[in-house]
């Protein structure tokens, strides 16, 4: 009886253990860092330069500035790209439209997609040190079905989450850091399901120059155009196929 009860009070400090390391200042000092940078963003008034007005007015600087340090401009520019996706700072697009304006559709769109996808991890990565061991001990049987299930599929519902732009970006970033979701697949389906998008909005950066002398404004819903979001859909479809077979498979 007393080695059962010593086993038991074990076994529950062991617990009560893994769960205060979950709280360890240091696994969440990352997310904090991260936080505090979107902090200072808003408070240097940096999400103003992702706007229209701020592209408009400052077309002729930007221009000259990527002439004279072209190397540097570009180098930045990824940075800052994944800088500002790694700290969730809103505006994304005006910096994707930055992008194709600065480097053309092509180049712009290369630098976004390493840019978006260096800064997607890291705040993936961020969210799993800090709560994923959080989130176990919580809701225990329910979040470990939940990512049961997501496993699985891991590959084919990551795809069609970053394909078809029904969620914001930083949510989609966060949320599989949680669910298991390994770092190989992640990436991948990052990489991969911001393409279209990317240079959807990267072309309208390469003619931002004409709009701008029209009068116009960029059509940040053009991703919704019947010639843009059919296609994406018929992909994300695709990418479901491996699911449902799977899901069939199991039900013979």
């Amino acid at each position: 009886m007393t080695e059962n009860t010593t086993t038991e009070s074990s076994d529950s400090k062991l617990t009560e253990d893994t769960q205060a390391a979950a709280f360890s200042p240091w696994r969440v000092l990352p997310l904090v860092i991260l936080f505090g940078g979107l902090i200072a963003a808003f408070s240097l008034d940096l999400n103003y330069f992702l706007s229209f007005e701020s592209l408009q007015e400052n077309r002729s600087a930007i221009m000259e500035w990527k002439r004279e340090n072209y190397t540097i401009s570009t180098f930045a520019y990824a940075m800052a790209y994944g800088l500002a996706t790694a700290i969730s700072l809103p505006g994304a697009i005006w910096l994707t439209i930055a992008g194709g304006f600065m480097f053309g559709h092509f180049k712009g769109g290369l630098l976004v997609l390493f840019g978006a996808t260096v800064g997607a991890v890291i705040i993936f990565l961020a969210a799993r040190y800090a709560f994923a061991d959080f989130f176990h001990a919580k809701c225990g049987k329910m979040i470990q079905k939940m990512e049961a299930g997501f496993q699985e599929n891991a590959f084919s519902y990551l795809l069609v989450l970053r394909l078809v732009p029904l969620f914001p970006f930083w949510l989609v970033n966060i949320v599989p850091a949680f669910l298991g979701v390994s770092v190989r697949t992640y990436v991948i389906t990052t990489f991969l399901g911001i393409i279209p998008g990317t240079f959807v909005y990267a072309s309208l950066g390469n003619g931002l120059g004409h709009i701008i002398d029209q009068g116009g404004m960029p059509d940040l819903t053009a991703i919704w155009n019947p010639e843009i979001i059919i296609p994406l859909l018929g992909l994300a479809l695709l990418a479901l196929i491996p699911v449902v077979y799977r899901k069939l498979k199991k039900s013979d």
